[in-house]
């Protein structure tokens, strides 16, 4: 199911950010919903608020490196909520990545297309707001199943819980050692104000 998701996430996000390079002038905003909502072609070498405009490439790293330890952690996610979030916020970065490796100016540090423009918030596009989604699903999940886990059990349970006080320490999940990945991930990929017009 995590495959999935972010194959879908990044295949919709090129899908629709290849249709805005053909249809939207460079650096001319396209009104929606009065000068509140606009669609308005930028492209980001940076992340939040232009941070690190010439650091491209490590973006770049902490993308792969972001979506190769989430294919490794898919195994052993069995949360549904956490694996959606992870999902979400994978092909996300995904998305991004494929503007990162392929598009101008070069290959590994090429600039990510942004397109919508809300009021005066930052211009960004599906792949952020994919993230944004899928770091809050994450965190919900990992509350509500800390939540849950708190619940008492049956008596057995209790007697185990009670009986293991020896000091042992379990695995650690896999959605736990995602969660400041994914942290890292969001602040790479939050496309903010000040990014350079596009270029035909």
């Amino acid at each position: 199911m995590m495959a999935a998701v972010v194959v879908a996430v990044a295949v919709v996000d090129q899908s629709v950010k290849t249709l805005m390079l053909g249809w939207l002038e460079p650096g001319q905003p396209v009104a929606v919903i009065g000068d509140w909502f606009r669609f308005t072609l930028l492209f980001n070498s940076g992340a939040a608020f232009s941070m690190g405009s010439d650091s491209t490439w490590l973006f770049t790293c902490i993308q792969i490196a972001f979506v190769v330890g989430v294919a490794a952690a898919a195994p052993r996610v069995h949360d549904r909520w956490t694996a959606v979030g992870l999902a979400l916020i994978a092909g996300g970065a995904a998305g991004n990545l494929v503007d990162r490796l392929f598009r101008e100016p070069a290959f590994f540090v090429g600039h990510v297309v942004d397109f919508i423009s809300v009021g005066n918030f930052a211009v960004f596009n599906l792949a952020d707001s994919a993230i944004t989604v899928g770091v809050v699903v994450f965190v919900l999940g990992m509350f509500f199943g800390e939540q849950a886990g708190e619940q008492p059990g049956d008596d057995e349970a209790d007697a185990g819980e009670t009986d293991a006080g020896s000091g042992e320490t379990g695995a650690p999940d896999a959605g736990a050692t995602a969660a400041g990945a994914a942290t890292a991930a969001t602040a790479a990929e939050t496309d903010a104000e000040g990014e350079e017009p596009a270029r035909a």
